[in-house]
């Protein structure tokens, strides 16, 4: 995980925390968090690059919209990560 970008970080957890959310579905929810519209142009790409490192895998709900699942992998590096954050965060 250390080669996201934070933004990537946070779609990648809005993903797991999800039943197969639509990129919309994403959209929604990362707008709400981040008090901010968010262009097309950003998530898209970025949800791709989550693909392209096989972290969230993306299929189709119809022609017209893609639903994104976390995978295997992207669960174990949220699960790194949390471990990792636990040594300097007291939970």
């Amino acid at each position: 995980m250390d080669d996201l970008t934070g933004f990537q970080r946070d779609l990648l957890y809005v993903i797991a925390g999800a039943d197969q959310p639509s990129g919309q579905d994403v959209k929604d929810e990362i707008e709400t968090y981040y008090s901010a519209e968010i262009n097309h142009g950003r998530l898209y790409p970025n949800l791709d690059t989550l693909v392209n490192k096989e972290l969230v895998e993306k299929g189709e709900l119809d022609r017209r919209t893609n639903y994104y699942a976390i995978s295997n992998e992207g669960r174990q590096v949220i699960d790194d990560r949390r471990e990792w954050e636990r040594q300097y965060v007291d939970t």
